[in-house]
């Protein structure tokens, strides 16, 4: 019969556990910092992606934050307000923007208005690389400032542009008799009347005193040299005297005109 004041074998003794004994002493804390920027607070450690209100920096640089205002870990620090010295070292990935927040007001008594705006915050897009506990004010790391302080800052923006591939030249195609007689009109103009007496072209259709002043003006005294036009000079003459879709009617008109 074993002794009151010992225990039997297997019984563990009150408040203590199997394979717990000095395990939280054998852990180490990760070390983390909350720093201040944009009028917020953050909570970071290594290797964390960070958003924050936009700093005057180009994506691919390294900023510090010197603001510093607790450091955690084995021995945490906290400032007062600030800790000296300290400071995070964050690199830079890219310039972005929240998304869009709507605003609407409306006002119904006597006014009975409405407005709607749309914003989006300018963020930067970060990666915490290291966290200094001392040292932060002699590395010579630029400083993570608001672009607010910093007039006049606009993000460089790297487009690469491909040559476009040069378009194969077009061979001209070789005039035709066709097109010379269109650009110099009809072969048959005169310069006069035959028998100083000309037909009375007005016998066409739409053809009055002006466009018969034209008609004389351009070489046409005739119903024969309207009636021997080919399409090439109907549409050089219709050019030329205004008359779109006319002159055509007028080679059939002519041709009954010249054969009375």
């Amino acid at each position: 019969m074993p002794d009151q004041g010992t225990l039997p074998e297997g019984t563990q003794t009150p408040g203590t556990f199997p394979g717990a004994t000095g395990r939280g002493s054998e852990k180490e804390r990760q070390m983390f910092a909350v720093l201040k920027t944009g009028g917020k607070q953050y909570r970071v450690k290594s290797g964390d992606l960070l958003r924050v209100e936009r700093i005057a920096a180009q994506p691919g640089e390294t900023v510090q934050f010197n603001d510093v205002l607790m450091l955690g870990g084995d021995s945490p620090v906290v400032g007062a307000p600030l800790i000296d010295g300290a400071a995070v070292q964050a690199e830079v990935l890219d310039q972005v923007k929240a998304d869009k927040v709507i605003h609407y007001v409306k006002r119904r008594r006597k006014h009975s208005s409405q407005r709607t705006r749309g914003h989006r915050q300018k963020l930067t897009l970060l990666k915490v690389t290291e966290i200094l506990a001392s040292g932060g004010d002699t590395t010579g790391v630029k400083a993570a400032i608001g672009t607010g302080a910093v007039p006049g800052f606009t993000v460089e923006t790297v487009t690469e542009t491909t040559p476009a591939p040069a378009k194969p030249a077009k061979a001209k195609a070789a005039p035709t008799a066709e097109a010379d007689t269109a650009s110099t009109g009809p072969a048959n103009l005169l310069t006069e009347a035959r028998d100083g007496t000309a037909d009375d072209l007005k016998k066409l259709t739409g053809v009055g005193p002006k466009m018969v002043e034209k008609l004389n003006e351009a070489g046409v005294f005739h119903f024969d040299q309207i009636a021997a036009w080919s399409e090439a000079d109907v549409a050089y003459m219709e050019e030329q005297l205004g008359a779109r879709g006319k002159v055509a009617g007028w080679v059939a008109e002519a041709t009954e005109q010249a054969a009375e």
